[in-house]
C-alpha cells in the first residue's frame, strides 16, 4: 500500500473518495469546464478580460466573470483594475495559481500527445448525449 494511503490506525484506511482527500480536492477544485483553460490562458501572463473573451469565443461574458471572481476570491487569480478610462482590468495567476498550473499543464500536454485517444472517447460521449 502507498504511503499516502496509509493511517496510525490499521483499521481506518483512508480513500480518494473521502471529501478531505487531497486529490479529491484538487480535482473538485478544476472540476468545471472553464477553469482549467482560464488557468491555460492565463499561463503567459496578465490578460485583459477582452482578451480572454476573444481566446475564449464560446464562453459567455457571465460565466467568464463568475469563473474569475470565483478564482479571485480562492486565491488563485490576481485581478488589477486601473482607474483610467475607459476602465482597464488584468488578470494573472498568484503564487497558488500558478502551482496549481503546472498539474493542469501536464494534462494539457497529455492530451495534445494523446489526440487520437481523447477524440474517441469525445466522440463516444457526444454520440450517447445526443
Amino acid at each position: 500500500m502507498s504511503e499516502e494511503l496509509t493511517t496510525n490506525d490499521e483499521l481506518s484506511i483512508p480513500t480518494v473518495f473521502e471529501r478531505n482527500y487531497p486529490v479529491r480536492r484538487l480535482l473538485v477544485l478544476i472540476s468545471d469546464a472553464w477553469t482549467p483553460i482560464i488557468f491555460y490562458c492565463l499561463s503567459d501572463g496578465k490578460k485583459r478580460f477582452s482578451e480572454l473573451q476573444r481566446q475564449l469565443p464560446d464562453i459567455s461574458k457571465k460565466m467568464l466573470t463568475q469563473v474569475l471572481r470565483r478564482l479571485e476570491s480562492d486565491g488563485l487569480v490576481h485581478r488589477t483594475v486601473y482607474a483610467v478610462v475607459p476602465p482597464k482590468t488584468e488578470y494573472s495567476l498568484t503564487e497558488h495559481g500558478h502551482k496549481l498550473h503546472e498539474p493542469i499543464m501536464m494534462l494539457c500536454q497529455w492530451a495534445r500527445s494523446n489526440k487520437a485517444v481523447v477524440d474517441t472517447v469525445y466522440n463516444k460521449r457526444e454520440k450517447i448525449n445526443n
